[in-house]
């Protein structure tokens, strides 16, 4: 509850008393002079609610019960609906803002609670733990969601559901390319999605290369994301394509040093890290390397598409695109702002490019 004037902190709490004390709770009051109260209320079942009246003209009420079935549930809405009433009654028409936010489940089996990219707590509507294991390197969990299907999660860090063909059209360079009878390189893509929409477009070769570490995502993928990435994930080789599992540095310095060149290369290895603090720095050095290397393998007139990261890490974008003019050739990028379904916020792709030198 907030106000549009000055709470009488005493008047409050006197008001909501008998509400709590109906139930049952017991009551423990901390009285500070200048800054309100912290009243405890416990029940016997364990279920509690706090109460923090502040004297400037916010109420807060947080209330945790141990009833998961519908009739504890009812009963929490029928307190909650007693103390709007009574604040109403009280305040008159001198509140500014009532908001109830719904119930967090605390301790279930399945974690519905992820953070967005700028720092967000999303709910998602997660109903089945369909795959998790850790592998050596990560935590790997598909989770069913009714609205995004099956979404992968690497060492919590949403990265696609079953619904985000944007973010997989996006770093392809959202329909503009024309990948008939060119060679493409992948770097990451475990979950198969670019392999699977390449493919489709019949290009002469693509080659998908994954890091080490990638070898359960693609096993928890192949039989748990079909909808994605199809059955490009069912053999390590195809018609048009090969998957590498591999270390990505030294091979694209064997690329680079057999001159083996590629129409388009596509990294999809890791987004843009959000801040320049020393356990970003390795991640940053890592992104360096491989971008000079992609330009060594990229043909003079080739396309290098890439993710950023959430639009809202501004200083972020503007770091990764300082180390755009630090490469060892000069290039150009653009960069568009797409929505991905299952992330809950815009996120930034770019195309990087060799600039045109005049002769």
């Amino acid at each position: 509850f907030s106000f549009n004037l000055a709470a009488d902190c005493n008047a409050v709490l006197k008001a909501l008393q008998p509400i709590f004390q109906e139930q049952g709770m017991t009551e423990t009051v901390h009285n500070w002079e200048d800054h309100g109260y912290l009243v405890t209320y416990i029940k016997k079942n364990g279920s509690f609610a706090n109460l923090r009246i502040h004297p400037h003209g916010l109420v807060l009420v947080d209330l945790q019960s141990y009833n998961d079935d519908m009739k504890g549930r009812e009963e929490v809405d029928q307190l909650l609906n007693k103390v709007e009433e009574r604040m109403k009654e009280l305040i008159h028409g001198n509140i500014k803002r009532v908001k109830r936010l719904p119930a967090i489940l605390r301790g279930g089996v399945i974690d519905r609670y992820w953070p967005t990219a700028d720092g967000r707590l999303v709910e998602y509507d997660i109903d089945e733990v369909v795959y998790d294991e850790d592998s050596p390197f990560q935590n790997i969990k598909i989770l069913h969601s009714k609205q995004f299907g099956n979404i992968l999660i690497l060492s919590g860090d949403v990265n696609l559901a079953e619904s985000d063909l944007a973010y997989t059209q996006a770093i392809m360079g959202s329909g503009k390319e024309d990948y008939t009878g060119k060679e493409v390189l992948i770097l990451g893509g475990g979950d198969g999605g670019i392999l699977y929409e390449i493919v489709k477009l019949k290009p002469k070769m693509v080659t998908m290369q994954t890091s080490n570490i990638d070898q359960m995502v693609i096993d928890g993928c192949k039989k748990h994301m079909r909808k994605t990435c199809g059955d490009v994930l069912d053999n390590l080789k195809g018609d048009c394509y090969q998957v590498l599992i591999e270390d990505c540095i030294p091979v694209l310095k064997r690329y680079a040093k057999e001159g083996r060149m590629f129409d388009y290369v596509i990294n999809d290895l890791t987004a843009v890290p959000i801040s320049t603090s020393p356990e970003e720095d390795s991640t940053w050095e890592f992104l360096r390397l491989i971008l000079d290397l992609s330009m060594k393998v990229l043909k003079q007139d080739g396309k290098y598409f890439t993710q950023g990261n959430c639009i809202n890490l501004t200083d972020a974008l503007t770091l990764y695109e300082e180390q755009l003019s630090r490469l060892y050739c000069p290039v150009e990028f653009s960069k568009e702002t797409v929505c991905v379904p299952s992330y809950m916020e815009l996120w930034v792709f770019y195309t990087i490019w060799k600039k045109q030198t005049d002769i």
